[in-house]
């Protein structure tokens, strides 16, 4: 039984997202923690980097009422040629604008939810998990940024009988990755790219320790999906997919691989949230293109890979 104190901590959620497929075997409920040590160019979850909230503008709502204008203590709002303009970096996330929003236009993503708050949600989907295999995800962002929160959450589920998944970038102190396994039923590991120089430019970050960790975690034996996103221009060279094929088919506990293409739909992310987005009209690569990549892969003997 997990410690009431436990029950009772705090973490920043900017979704929940029920009857997921998508997120690990059967129907799940994915959690979305914010925070995130990454900054891949492609980012699908900008609104997840940051650990504090942001405002959103879905500019297809807006009516043009204007009660923003009025009720917004910083004046960051104003409609130039009926279009909806935010002065983003005066914008301190009060929410004020948010409750005027008659049409919901304007969402705050990032709130503070406890442990049983969030496994309220959780939990109205249990005859689901039983009937599908399914259970509950933790993603991101990265959870891991939010590392005592995502352990009493991961304890909680367990306390109900839950199957757990945690999606992970790997780019986390072994120590505090070691001590949530237990907890953990299958990890969903994201490999960005395996050069180590390409790997900074894309992502921020060194790969160094994510291979470490997905080595050690292979080694303790854990169950292990591995993403693979498939940025056109960016990590996509037959290079990098040799590369891949021979680090996993050294593995023994690697149970599917999923080949992610890239899409546009983030590209309205960043125009909600006021940032930039460097790859603003990069095509998604073709079927046929991910296919070449999935042959490659084959080629290694790994198994169970599907394109998504």
């Amino acid at each position: 039984m997990v410690h009431v104190a436990t029950r009772h901590e705090t973490g920043m959620i900017f979704d929940i997202e029920r009857f997921s497929i998508y997120d690990g075997p059967g129907i799940r409920t994915t959690v979305f923690l914010k925070g995130c040590p990454l900054h891949c160019l492609w980012c699908h979850n900008p609104e997840g980097i940051s650990r504090e909230s942001c405002l959103v503008l879905t500019a297809q709502k807006c009516i043009g009422c204007g009660n923003c204008v009025e009720v917004c203590p910083q004046h960051v709002h104003r409609f130039v040629n009926g279009q909806h303009v935010i002065d983003w970096e005066r914008c301190q996330k009060c929410g004020i604008c948010v409750e005027g929003c008659y049409s919901g236009a304007l969402q705050l993503a990032g709130r503070q939810m406890t442990v049983d708050e969030v496994m309220d949600q959780v939990l109205q989907d249990v005859a689901f998990y039983k009937t599908s295999g399914g259970g509950i995800t933790l993603s991101g962002g990265e959870p891991m940024a939010q590392y005592g929160f995502t352990r009493a959450l991961l304890q909680a589920a367990k306390a109900e009988g839950l199957s757990t998944a945690l999606d992970t970038t790997g780019f986390v102190p072994w120590h505090r990755l070691e001590t949530l396994l237990n907890y953990i039923d299958l990890v969903l590991y994201d490999l960005k790219e395996m050069n180590r120089e390409r790997h900074i430019a894309l992502t921020g970050v060194s790969n160094d320790r994510i291979l470490e960790n997905l080595h050690r975690i292979d080694a303790i034996g854990q169950a292990i999906w591995i993403r693979l996103p498939l940025i056109p221009g960016k990590n996509d060279e037959d290079s990098n997919y040799h590369a891949l094929g021979q680090t996993l088919s050294a593995l023994k506990h690697i149970k599917r691989v999923e080949i992610l293409r890239y899409h546009q739909m983030a590209e309205a992310k960043y125009e909600s949230i006021g940032r930039p987005y460097s790859l603003k009209g990069l095509q998604p690569p073709t079927q046929a293109e991910a296919e070449s990549r999935r042959r490659i892969l084959l080629g290694y003997g790994l198994s169970q890979i599907v394109v998504r």
